[in-house]
């Protein structure tokens, strides 16, 4: 036994006795730091008196319109196709209330989408099967006041939905889709 253990220790030292640094080559006093780089030729400088801001007269037509009065969202935005009756008519929700499997209807089409209260970013992890369009993208979600908003896995809103009876949710996407949940 004995045996095998010093020849697997020669066999150790024999292999580290090969091994060489060639990363540097050798350690002589050559410099290896980059040379300096060179100035390099700047264009003039302009100097001169902005206008006043309350005085000049700025085109509008290059900003976005104004948004519409209604229900704003988490992030201060108006959601696309919200129904403005319905965010002002929807039931209190709680998070707790909505972990399960729900029943997607997403105009013509119907797909699962699951809800969990594992935290994800700054929402709750849940996802989609055989859903089409937006919501294949859903990986969080959250219930900001009497709106639950749908996110994507980089936390960006897909769709806001508003509970509208005890075991229904009714809203849109982004995009302006018809989005519902049932039970």
């Amino acid at each position: 036994m004995r045996v095998v253990h010093a020849a697997a220790g020669l066999a150790v030292m024999l292999a580290l006795t090969g091994c060489q640094r060639t990363s540097m080559g050798d350690f002589s006093t050559q410099n290896v730091s980059p040379a300096p780089l060179q100035a390099q030729p700047v264009a003039t400088v302009q100097s001169g008196q902005l206008s006043d801001p309350t005085t000049s007269t700025t085109d509008t037509s290059q900003f976005p319109a104004a948004p519409v009065s209604g229900t704003a969202t988490v992030d201060g935005t108006q959601p696309a196709g919200t129904n403005v009756a319905a965010a002002t008519n929807a039931l209190d929700v709680t998070k707790e209330s909505m972990v399960g499997n729900w029943r997607v209807a997403n105009g013509a089409s119907s797909c699962d989408m699951f809800l969990t209260l594992t935290n994800l970013g700054s929402g709750s992890r849940g996802g989609t099967r055989g859903c089409a369009g937006e919501l294949t993208a859903m990986g969080s979600w959250e219930v900001a006041g009497k709106q639950v908003v749908l996110k994507d896995r980089d936390g960006n809103p897909l769709g806001r939905l508003f509970k509208t009876a005890e075991k229904r949710f009714d809203g849109s996407t982004n995009s302006g889709q018809p989005l519902s949940l049932s039970r």
